[in-house]
């Protein structure tokens, strides 16, 4: 219908692709994207003149592209070996280091029958049958109360407190959280393992990327001319289609 549809556009349709198809032979893709060319411009042609709404969609859309495309340049340069160390060396290599806890507990509703398992503890009964026996929590009453290994943070805040207060060997008295009622036996504690650089790789990636992208949108803010007369509208607006 007069519409042309330019190589140009046929490199666009194919970097879109996704991955499986983009290692199809060139002579299938080429006939493939122009066939789906053509489709879209007679569907695109169907719809008649752009409405306002269809106006601001690809607007929208266009902008949306450019911005990805301007964060993708500024990520680029973000994630270097020596920016990967030094975030390492900040968060792990300097930081303190940090205590974990071998633990069982056993958790009742009421204090009552926590202060009674307490008691028949002290008198010599074993921990890890009472966990069985009386323990509402089964996974780990199933295993005789047993919580493995865990560090700080990773508890309820007075399960926690109660734990770094105990010595290995220790059984507490009754300590309540929004869960109920727990005894808690601490085993053991150790200093834990720092983790290898590959093994936190992507969680650093990810945080130089994001401080990279704020600086970034903060001095673009900082250099541009904001006006925003329309904080003033009502706005329920926005759902006024």
């Amino acid at each position: 219908n007069g519409t042309d549809i330019t190589l140009g556009e046929l490199i666009v349709l194919r970097e879109k692709l996704p991955a499986q198809y983009q290692s199809l032979p060139d002579d299938v893709l080429f006939k493939g994207l122009i066939d789906q060319a053509v489709q879209q411009s007679e569907l695109a042609q169907s719809v008649g003149a752009p409405s306002k709404r269809d106006e601001l969609w690809i607007a929208t859309e266009g902008r949306n592209y450019l911005a990805g495309k301007a964060l993708q340049e500024v990520v680029k340069t973000a994630v270097t070996d020596e920016a990967l160390q030094a975030a390492y060396d900040a968060k792990y290599t300097a930081a303190p280091a940090q205590q974990e806890f071998n633990a069982a507990h056993i958790l009742v509703d009421s204090e009552e029958k926590a202060k009674d398992l307490k008691s028949q503890i002290d008198g010599g009964a074993d921990f890890a049958e009472l966990a069985k026996a009386n323990s509402t929590d089964t996974g780990s009453g199933a295993n005789g109360g047993d919580l493995g290994w865990f560090g700080t943070g990773m508890m309820v805040k007075p399960f926690e407190d109660a734990v770094v207060a105990m010595k290995s060997g220790e059984v507490s008295a009754p300590v309540k959280t929004d869960f109920g009622w727990h005894i808690i036996k601490l085993n053991e504690t150790r200093i834990a393992a720092k983790p290898a650089l590959d093994q936190v790789r992507e969680e650093l990636v990810n945080g130089l990327q994001q401080k990279v992208v704020g600086d970034h949108i903060a001095k673009l803010t900082a250099e541009a001319k904001i006006e925003k007369p329309g904080e003033g509208l009502d706005p329920a607006l926005i759902r006024d289609a």
